[in-house]
């Protein structure tokens, strides 16, 4: 993102790949495909000005129901996590955060429970869970609104005032884990 000059009309800017991550799982907690220690992520992100994060939280509510229901996972279930108590970023930037994704959800009717401490780090998060053959839950999707990685790294755009301004960063993935996505299918 940062290799070009943006303008308001570029925004947003999606990035998406099928990532390979690495994690040391202790050998007592993996378990077949659902936790492994190597695993393929579809990863993506999302650079927009902040108001147009609700428009790309209803893109990938839209996105998420269409290939969750290609697969047959009609209950999802929908949690919105907020600030941890370890967490980077002001207060103010957290309380615009939570309020877009908790309106973005309220606007689109979605019911979900609210998980306080649940979110990330560096922002709040929707998250999704199915069940699988078992009754398990699962998280597979998430979408989460970050502004502190914007700032550490001087993400901006020009807006329609010519000024500078500060993206939002969004991070999202639909099926999360590919390996952990076909365990529970």
């Amino acid at each position: 993102y940062k290799m070009s000059h943006w303008s308001y009309r570029d925004l947003p800017v999606r990035y998406a790949d099928f990532g390979r991550l690495h994690r040391y799982e202790l050998s007592g907690v993996t378990a077949g495909l659902t936790r492994v220690r190597t695993f393929s992520q579809d990863d993506a992100h999302i650079f927009t000005p902040f108001d147009r994060v609700e428009e790309e939280i209803f893109r990938f509510l839209d996105f998420t129901d269409a290939v969750y229901g290609a697969f047959g996972f009609t209950n999802v279930e929908v949690s919105l996590g907020l600030r941890p108590e370890k967490r980077i970023g002001s207060d103010e930037q957290w309380d615009h955060g939570e309020a877009a994704l908790a309106g973005a959800l309220q606007k689109a009717g979605r019911p979900h429970v609210v998980t306080p401490g649940d979110g990330a780090f560096y922002g709040p998060k929707i998250d999704f869970r199915v069940q699988d053959a078992l009754g398990r839950p699962w998280q597979l999707g998430t979408i989460q609104v970050d502004f502190e990685h914007a700032e550490s790294f001087d993400l901006t755009y020009v807006g329609e005032d010519g000024r500078t301004h500060r993206t939002v960063v969004m991070h999202r993935a639909i099926l999360g884990s590919f390996e952990r996505f076909i365990g529970i299918l």
